[in-house]
């Protein structure tokens, strides 16, 4: 799926499934921090405004995951806590180049789009693992809208910058994804 390089082990279901309201409470910080890194790409674009239209779908899309999530939450009864840090998004985000405002820009799409495309496998893994129904189903869909999302990102970047080079650097950040990722799945968090 969309070319990762190292899929998460199903076990990892196991281990988010065995303390749900963990993973749950973590979920809906990712969706808050897509929709936050949304409005922060729309900050750096304002004048492609079919850039900032689309941006701005997927900002309120990932707040409106927040949301569900939130309810799930609360209709389960479990307490929403505080916002986690997460280290793998936080490892990818070193990749990031610091070159030409071009180059960054591009940058920021693929991380975007590397983050997205991983939540989109992580929740194919829950859907494919977990007994809960209710969940399975919810991650099912969220599943389709990640893609959307990832593909979404993929396209600015192409439209950016040069389209081979954006294949090239893509071709990068897979390879820089899987020496990270190898260290996560062990926790019960979305990247964790």
């Amino acid at each position: 799926m969309f070319k990762l390089k190292l899929p998460t082990d199903p076990r990892w279901a196991n281990i988010a499934e065995g303390n749900i309201g963990e993973i749950l409470t973590d979920h809906a910080w990712c969706e808050q921090k897509a929709a936050t890194n949304a409005i922060g790409l729309i900050t750096m674009l304002p004048e492609y405004s079919e850039i900032v239209t689309e941006l701005l779908a997927i900002a309120q899309e990932e707040l409106d995951h927040f949301n569900q999530v939130h309810e799930i939450i609360k209709k389960r009864g479990f307490t929403f806590g505080r916002a986690r840090k997460d280290d793998y998004v936080n490892e990818l985000a070193k990749f990031i180049v610091q070159g030409s405002r071009e180059d960054l820009i591009v940058d920021k799409m693929l991380f975007a789009a590397m983050i997205e495309a991983r939540s989109c496998e992580r929740f194919k893994v829950l859907t494919e693992n977990i007994k809960d129904e209710e969940l399975k189903v919810f991650y099912k869909e969220l599943m389709i809208s990640e893609a959307n999302h990832y593909t979404t990102f993929i396209g600015f970047a192409r439209q950016l910058g040069d389209p081979e080079k954006v294949n090239k650097r893509w071709e990068e950040w897979l390879e820089y994804e899987a020496g990270i990722i190898k260290s996560y799945g062990n926790k019960e968090t979305i990247h964790g």
